[in-house]
């Protein structure tokens, strides 16, 4: 099995459905951490937590604008996760036609 740091915190990321939440209210554009902990049934220091683990991840990026912290997404984020998803599809993929072109040449005989 191969090891990939980076792959592996951005499914660590992504698996929690609290840093989910995060991500989609971020696709509307930048906000700041304090209004997206708001509507979250946590305390500031637990949303705080969850915003580490998404900068961590590469997903997320934060902006120190006076006193308040902002947040972006990340556009590049997501893209060992997708590149990995893609290889998986291929491999995959390309074993299913083999079979299914096997299966079909023994139903033939």
């Amino acid at each position: 099995m191969v090891e990939d740091p980076v792959l592996d915190r951005v499914y660590a990321a992504l698996a929690d459905p609290t840093r989910r939440q995060l991500l989609e209210a971020l696709r509307v554009g930048d906000a700041r951490i304090t209004d997206l902990a708001a509507p979250l049934p946590m305390t500031f220091a637990g949303v705080s937590r969850h915003v580490g683990v998404l900068e961590a991840a590469g997903l997320v990026r934060r902006e120190v604008r006076g006193r308040e912290h902002w947040l972006s997404l990340q556009s590049d984020g997501l893209s060992p996760a997708r590149r990995w998803m893609d290889e998986q599809t291929e491999f995959w993929s390309s074993r299913a036609d083999a079979l299914s072109d096997r299966l079909r040449a023994k139903g033939k005989r």
